[in-house]
């Protein structure tokens, strides 16, 4: 036995090497979590600034529009579908101090959009107000256009995005052979524009969590198109929304403070939540221009 034990070698090779400590302070991370940065601020209700009660009350075709403005904030706010009904508030016939002073009031809310035409170019030009759903629309469409829209979102964008949903489809291409997980993405997406009624939920696939590559995102951007409504959110950080040219579906691309993606998305519905006013939103609205007009009461 003794000349057996003596016959091994002193020393062998241990393949693994030997942790000495475990526990708090023992193991040393030789990387550190890199996380993208996230927006940090919010964006709240600000007040407008206004003049004093005798200047407000000497405009009076601005008075007339808030009143009206109050009447469609009334009636959308307690309609059946709020999240569809609109009214429109027409500005023709306003004074140069009339339109100066109604732009001071309104000021510029979170949300604006841009309706283009097939080159590219602006046709009109939409600001939601410091008064969620009260949104000012701009442009020229066979006749120069200058009027406010109360409700979720302005009308012509809807119109816009169903409009483009009817583009010509794509004939059946065969698919490059360097896509990887793309095409059940597609799959899934019609699948999904069959199924989709008015009224139901959207439903959003995460592009972010998905192994796509580049040569995926490109083709999924050529399959689906890209529409005349586009669509900036401000309210948490910055939201950019696309219409596809297949039928309800929409691009939604969310960027932190430096303009890095945080989150990429493709929704299958009539118009993304986040574009819209939600009725509550509403709601509140009645009362901000309900004091505005009680300001303008006090002259």
């Amino acid at each position: 036995m003794n000349s057996l034990l003596n016959s091994r070698p002193s020393q062998i090779p241990f393949p693994i090497p030997v942790v000495a400590a475990l526990g708090p302070g023992g193991m040393v991370e030789d990387e550190t979590l890199d996380y993208i940065a996230m927006p940090q601020g919010m964006a709240q209700y600000q007040p407008p600034i206004l003049p004093e009660p005798e200047e407000l009350a000497a405009c009076a075709g601005t008075v007339r529009v808030l009143g009206e403005v109050l009447d469609a904030l009334h009636q959308v706010s307690a309609s059946a579908e709020p999240r569809r009904d609109t009214v429109r508030v027409m500005l023709q016939g306003l004074s140069r101090a009339d339109l100066l002073l109604l732009n001071q009031v309104l000021g510029e809310g979170e949300v604006s959009a841009q309706l283009l035409s097939a080159d590219g170019a602006p046709v009109l030009q939409i600001q939601e107000s410091v008064f969620a759903g009260v949104w000012r629309v701009l442009g020229f469409e066979g006749q120069a256009l200058d009027y406010i829209e109360v409700g979720a979102v302005p009308e012509v964008l809807r119109t816009a995005a169903v409009s483009d949903g009817q583009s010509p489809a794509l004939a059946d291409e065969p698919l490059p052979p360097q896509l990887m997980n793309v095409p059940s993405v597609l799959v899934e997406l019609q699948d999904q524009r069959r199924s989709w009624r008015s009224g139901d939920l959207a439903h959003v696939v995460n592009l972010t969590l998905l192994p796509l590559t580049p040569q995926d995102i490109a083709y999924l951007d050529h399959r689906l198109g890209t529409g005349r409504v586009l669509i900036l959110s401000r309210g948490y950080g910055n939201c950019r929304i696309t219409n596809c040219c297949v039928p309800n579906t929409w691009r939604v691309v969310y960027y932190n403070s430096m303009d890095t993606v945080i989150l990429n998305s493709v929704e299958v519905t009539d118009m993304p939540e986040v574009a819209c006013a939600a009725p509550e939103d509403l709601r509140d609205s009645v009362e901000r221009v309900e004091e505005v007009l009680k300001w303008v009461q006090q002259g």
